[in-house]
């Protein structure tokens, strides 16, 4: 099959391009700035400009999917007005850009994969979260809903779509995860804020091959979580990177000081979800990493 990637050079996007690539599929990651934009070795990465068909529309046909993962970082500065706009208008024109591909194609993809992010339910303390929960109200989960809706038109045209929403993919190369392992290697590490929060997580070979999985998998639609199965607080996250790392975790920072460094940021690390992947897990998919602790020795002892 041929896999095409939007925002592919993300640090998802060239995770799953490798893993795609190695199951055999053909894979074409899209960037605005091809001559800059450095993907996996042998995988090209073609012109598109962010809000079209333009330049990319020859490249769907029947045994095409489409992977659209195009979006601003979140975590790239403090949420000034502008800051925002971009978070958002990045991921909607995306999702406008596949829809428009897929209407105008002389021959239908097979699956659109739609990005998402647990962002989607909002702050929702003890609860446990499934795919069945709703939408949360802050502007996290706004621009999920958005995002989201960016691509919906494609299952009118009878295209398969799923929808991933992912929590925090551990990973030394990138994201949120070397922001918390940085100070906890400089002896200074702790809690953020009182810890109590739920801690979505999953290991980046789980999320890349969730998301084949969804590709490959053609009963598979709708929405799914990509999230560890076993959620904790982030105390206990905090605790197992201790430990791994041989280096106390009694630190916390304070959450009026996360806030005034954050602003409404703050919520990345504030706020959590209890998120369980309740339709992977009874699709009987596998997890290579279901508890934080080995998930953690896998990419800090290597």
């Amino acid at each position: 099959m041929r896999v095409i990637i939007t925002g592919g050079t993300g640090l998802i996007g060239q995770n799953l391009a490798t893993e795609l690539k190695s199951g055999g599929h053909e894979v074409i990651i899209l960037s605005r700035n091809p001559d800059k934009a450095k993907g996996p070795e042998g995988i090209p990465v073609k012109k598109w400009d962010g809000v079209s068909s333009v330049g990319w529309l020859d490249l769907v046909d029947a045994n095409t999917a489409i992977v659209n993962l195009a979006g601003a970082s979140i975590g790239d500065g403090r949420w000034t007005d502008e800051r925002k706009e971009a978070i958002l208008n990045s991921r909607v024109n995306a999702g406008q850009a596949v829809s428009e591909a897929v209407a105008e194609a002389h021959h239908q993809p097979k699956v659109v994969i739609q990005a998402s992010a647990v962002g989607y339910y909002g702050p929702r303390g003890d609860e446990e979260i499934t795919e069945d929960s709703a939408a949360g109200h802050n502007f996290l989960a706004d621009v999920c809903q958005q995002w989201e809706a960016s691509t919906a038109s494609v299952e009118a045209n009878g295209i398969r779509r799923v929808v991933i929403r992912t929590g925090v993919v551990l990973s030394l190369d990138g994201g949120a995860f070397p922001r918390l392992l940085t100070p906890m290697k400089f002896f200074i590490g702790g809690p953020l804020g009182s810890g109590e929060q739920w801690f979505p997580w999953i290991h980046m070979q789980d999320e890349v091959k969730a998301i084949r999985y969804l590709i490959e998998n053609e009963q598979a639609s709708g929405v799914y979580n990509l999230s560890a199965p076993h959620p904790v607080t982030n105390g206990e996250f905090v605790h197992h990177m201790g430990k791994v790392l041989n280096r106390p975790a009694m630190l916390p920072a304070p959450s009026f000081a996360l806030k005034m460094l954050l602003g409404e940021m703050a919520t990345l690390v504030l706020d959590g979800q209890r998120v369980v992947p309740s339709r992977l897990l009874a699709e009987g998919f596998t997890f290579g990493y279901a508890e934080p602790r080995p998930a953690l020795q896998a990419l800090l002892l290597k």
